[in-house]
Order: structure tokens, then C-alpha cells, then sequence
């Protein structure tokens, strides 16, 4: 089969060399990370968020990444150190004026750069398209180029003017020896945050510790004051029961209870311990036995018939 009729192979065809290596389109790279969302790769739209290594996401994909439980969810590199809302940071990005959107003619009888964003620089006003390094500030969000913070040099936001300090700056989609240097910022920025947690946890222990240990201390205090009002007092009077100190030993001496004042007829008691009027509510009674005159007639007695 082949090689019949005087057909010769060439060289290329029988001796296979090195592959060459394929080369990424600069323009195509610059507009995935640029124009589209890192996670769900769908166009940016407000509100833009960044995480700490200055990667771009849509804060709704985010929010549906962090809500999905499923056991089938998909493993995403990009967003495997997203474990909260609070892992990223809302962006203040500033408008381009000069942006058309989707209002442009899209015919395809004219020039479409590529170029050209939907963000700038509020500052400096170069476009936000990869061409130039921009950065956001961690404590407030807003966003900035590069070339903006070199010129500029301030402790505050040029746009809101939040304070902030030099481990604040991101470098949004920088190269690999910028993502491992945030990476490192952030393993130091969470452990400190975990330090402080836990320092203001105990704090707030120890304060609890201390004003109970205050609120004891006061509530003793007037114990001991009471108690020896009392005993002092213990002399004179015990549970309604006045002691004379002031007499000798005799038979004045002793205590003196107080006569107790029954009002009313006082109570007739049987000597077995129950009152007449306990007993007038059985039948045995003598109140509840009549007389011959008064039994009814031996076909018409009741219980009562004695």
C-alpha cells in the first residue's frame, strides 16, 4: 500500500522532528484577563470584584461559587483560596467617557479596537486594557494605574482619600513573581487577622473575669456589714422574742414569749382531735339520724334509713 508508481516520500514525511511551540496570541490573552470574569469567563460587569493575588471576577459568579454545596461542583484554581465574601474586595472603578458599550454601530463595516475599555485611570486617564499596570487599594477599593501612584506620591486615596500603606497595593493580573508575592502578603494578612481574633477574644474574657470578680467582691461587702448589725442586734431581739441583758440571773431572766390574742369563739375540740363540725358531714353523725317519725316507709327508704 503507497509508495507505488514511483512515488518518492521526503524527509519530513518519514523523520519526525520537535514540535513547535505554540504560540499564545498576546492580544487574545490580554482581553481574557482583562474583559472577562476569572471564574465564569463571562464579560465583566459592576460590581467587579479582586481578590488578594489582583485576579477580576463578577461578584454575583462569586457569590453563586460560594453558595454551591453540590458534591459535583466543579474545582476552579483561580478561586480555590475564595473560601468567603470576604475574601475579595468590591472595586471603585472609574467610568470612560468615551466608552460606547453595546450602543456602537457592531455591523462589522468598521474598525473595532480592542483595545478600548470600559474603565480608566481617574488620575493619569490611560485605559484599562492590559497595556498598563493598574492596581487597586485594599482598604477602599478604588483603582488606580501604576504610573498614577509613581507620579502622585500620597498616604491617601486620590479619589476618596482613605489612608492606606504600601502593603494596601495590588497589582491587578500581574506575572508569576507579583502573584507569588501577594500570595505570600495574603498567608501573612490572614494570620495576623486570626492573632487579633483570638487576642480580643481573650481580652474580653478577662474583662468578664474581672467585673465578676468586682461584682462579688462588692455584693460581700454589706454581707459582712449586715452581719454584724445582726448579731449585734441578735441581744436585744430574736424572732419576735425580747432578752432582758440589763437583769441579773433569776426568774425575770428568762425569756419572755409574747401571749398570742385568738379572736372569736374558740374552737370546740373532740378529744380524739376532730371538730363537731368535721364530723356533721358523715352519716354516722348523730345530727344525721332521725327519728322514728321522720324514717319513710320501708319501700320508699333511702341510704339514710338507720
Amino acid at each position: 500500500m503507497g509508495c507505488d508508481g514511483g512515488t518518492i516520500p521526503k524527509r519530513h514525511e518519514l523523520v519526525k522532528g520537535p514540535k513547535k511551540v505554540e504560540k499564545v496570541d498576546k492580544n487574545a490573552e490580554l482581553i481574557a484577563r482583562w474583559y472577562y470574569c476569572t471564574l465564569s469567563q463571562e464579560k465583566l460587569r459592576k460590581p467587579v470584584v479582586a481578590c488578594e493575588l489582583g485576579r477580576l471576577y463578577n461578584k454575583d459568579a462569586v457569590i453563586e461559587y460560594l453558595l454551591d454545596k453540590s458534591s459535583d461542583k466543579p474545582i476552579v484554581e483561580a478561586a480555590s483560596h475564595i473560601r468567603s465574601i470576604k475574601d475579595v474586595k468590591e472595586l471603585n472603578l472609574s467610568d470612560n467617557p468615551a466608552w460606547k458599550g453595546d450602543k456602537g454601530d457592531t455591523k462589522g463595516d468598521r474598525y473595532d479596537d480592542l483595545h478600548y475599555t470600559r474603565f480608566i485611570c481617574p488620575v493619569v486617564g490611560v485605559e484599562m486594557n492590559g497595556r498598563h499596570k493598574f492596581c487597586f487599594l485594599y482598604s477602599c477599593g478604588c483603582v488606580f494605574s501604576e504610573r498614577a501612584l509613581k507620579e502622585v506620591k500620597t498616604d491617601t486615596c486620590h479619589k476618596c482619600g482613605v489612608p492606606f500603606q504600601e502593603n494596601d497595593i495590588i497589582t491587578l493580573n500581574g506575572n508569576k513573581e507579583e502573584v507569588e508575592e501577594l500570595w505570600k502578603r495574603m498567608e501573612e494578612r490572614k494570620l495576623k487577622a486570626k492573632l487579633a481574633k483570638k487576642a480580643k477574644k481573650s481580652n474580653k474574657s478577662r474583662v468578664a473575669e474581672s467585673a465578676v470578680r468586682s461584682h462579688s467582691a462588692e455584693s460581700a461587702g454589706p454581707s459582712n456589714v449586715c452581719e454584724g448589725a445582726s448579731d449585734q442586734s441578735s441581744g436585744e431581739k430574736k424572732n419576735g422574742i425580747s432578752i432582758d441583758k440589763t437583769l441579773g440571773p433569776g426568774p425575770s431572766s428568762s425569756l419572755v414569749k409574747p401571749s398570742k390574742v385568738v379572736s372569736g369563739a374558740t374552737k370546740r375540740v373532740a378529744p380524739d382531735g376532730k371538730s363537731e363540725a368535721y364530723k356533721s358531714i358523715f352519716t354516722s353523725h348523730c345530727s344525721a339520724k332521725r327519728s322514728k317519725e321522720q324514717t319513710s316507709h320501708w319501700v320508699t327508704h333511702t341510704a339514710y334509713y338507720f
